[in-house]
């Protein structure tokens, strides 16, 4: 296992700590204030050292009771701590002791990768993962990148008092998500304080007594500087294939030491199977634990599993969120595929009205021709809780006319699907609330 715990990236420092501190930062902004005129908001307490003393504690709770607990009822596991390297293309070492596999999986994750700065290896910058173990809770902020852990990071902290600056390459955040989608995050997220450096190049990062200054071009070519408490960085991720000897493998890996694998889970060696972040998929745990049931099917049946990444739902964890699932429009012009677009916004869905909070929309993607749904991307307090409706629309070709023919509960933020789905045909704006 080496130096991370049992239960990988997600239990440990991923998933399951981000998301307690996120939560924990809605609790704190719901706090702070209120859209209703009769409630008054106050300046909660807050006690940044027990919130990551709660945090710690849930991690090792779930470590142990999804993963140590488990070990005994699995009787022909063996688990060994220590650093494992392939000495042959089916033997690995792992503390001096030599294991032979006929059939061997990779499931090694991924690790923050550090950019080509000057100067960044002279400051003590922190990575997603570093950056949940501070106990002290940062004056100021400077995170490298803006893609979703950055987003998801840069919000949690801003609202728990931190004043976060993001600094990123390309003109926008979440640069493979088209500019409606970035344009609405990005002004509710500037609206909270946190400041964006977009199309920004950095020149180089120093030291200064107990800040960390940056030095950087603006997209206009002037050069300016910024300083804060602590750096994050989040540029991006490498596979954790350094040092295992791949070379004795033949094992195929990309610039960024990730293993290619094709559908079955296959490397470019027989035999040897990859899974997870260590891999070009999709690194999410959902599809780590997926790809790990298909490798060991594939490994020891005739009949093999393919891994289908076609319908695969996502979310950002935001305030608002950004969820998807299939194509967008971008990929369905592409592709030379018929499509219709449709973008319904929350200042029309009756329960974000009454709720006060219309930040985002539901944007449906269809190919007009049969009705069926391409794609979905949603912006929308909680609208990931809305993706799997549409997920099962498009992997059961389910036509757009069936789910606009359900029934919806009223005052439920999935009746916008409904609505949004009307809304190709149909002005919803002259309806009445419960028409259909």
């Amino acid at each position: 296992m080496g130096a991370c715990h049992l239960g990988g990236t997600c239990v440990n420092v991923g998933c399951v700590p981000s998301k307690f501190l996120i939560r924990a930062a809605e609790s704190i902004h719901h706090a702070s204030m209120s859209n209703f005129n009769g409630v008054t908001a106050g300046k909660p307490t807050i006690n940044f050292a027990q919130i990551i003393k709660q945090k710690t504690a849930l991690v090792n709770d779930m470590q142990q009771y999804k993963y140590m607990d488990l070990l005994p009822g699995l009787p022909h596991l063996k688990v060994i701590d220590g650093k494992a390297k392939f000495i042959e293309k089916n033997i690995v070492e792992v503390n001096g002791e030599l294991y032979e596999g006929s059939k061997i999986i990779i499931a090694t994750g991924a690790t923050t990768l550090i950019p080509e700065i000057n100067g960044i290896n002279d400051v003590p910058y922190l990575t997603s993962q570093t950056l949940f173990e501070l106990k002290q809770q940062p004056q100021s902020l400077i995170i490298l990148g803006a893609g979703y852990i950055s987003l998801e990071i840069a919000q949690a902290y801003q609202r728990m008092g931190t004043k976060v600056t993001i600094i990123q390459r390309s003109q926008s955040i979440l640069s493979k998500e088209t500019k409606d989608i970035t344009d609405e995050l990005e002004k509710h997220l500037a609206d909270e304080g946190i400041n964006f450096l977009t199309g920004t190049t950095i020149n180089k990062v120093w030291q200064d007594g107990t800040n960390i200054k940056i030095s950087y071009t603006t997209s206009t070519g002037e050069t300016e500087a910024i300083e804060s408490s602590h750096i994050v960085i989040a540029t991006g991720t490498k596979g954790n294939t350094s040092g295992l000897g791949l070379e004795k493998t033949g094992i195929e890996t990309t610039e960024r030491g990730l293993i290619k694998v094709d559908e079955f889970l296959k490397t470019s060696a027989e035999d040897i199977f990859a899974i997870g972040d260590v891999t070009t998929n999709p690194p999410f745990v959902y599809t780590a634990a997926y790809e790990g049931g298909k490798a060991v099917i594939n490994a020891f049946k005739p009949q093999q599993k393919q891994a289908n990444f076609s319908v695969l739902p996502w979310v950002v964890f935001t305030d608002p969120q950004v969820a998807g699932v299939g194509i967008d429009e971008r990929e369905a012009e592409e592709k030379g595929i018929s499509h219709q677009v449709t973008t319904f916004y929350l200042k029309d869905i009756p329960r974000s009205i009454v709720a006060l909070d219309t930040r985002g929309f539901i944007k449906l993607i269809r190919n007009p021709e049969n009705d069926l749904l391409l794609g979905v991307r949603i912006v929308a307090p909680e609208g990931g809780e809305l993706l799997m409706q549409l997920s099962l629309m498009i992997k059961y070709k389910i036509p757009l006319k069936e789910i606009i023919g359900m029934f919806h509960p009223y005052l439920t933020l999935s009746e916008g699907v409904k609505l949004a789905a009307m809304s190709f045909t149909t002005d919803v704006k002259k309806m009445s609330c419960c028409a259909s």
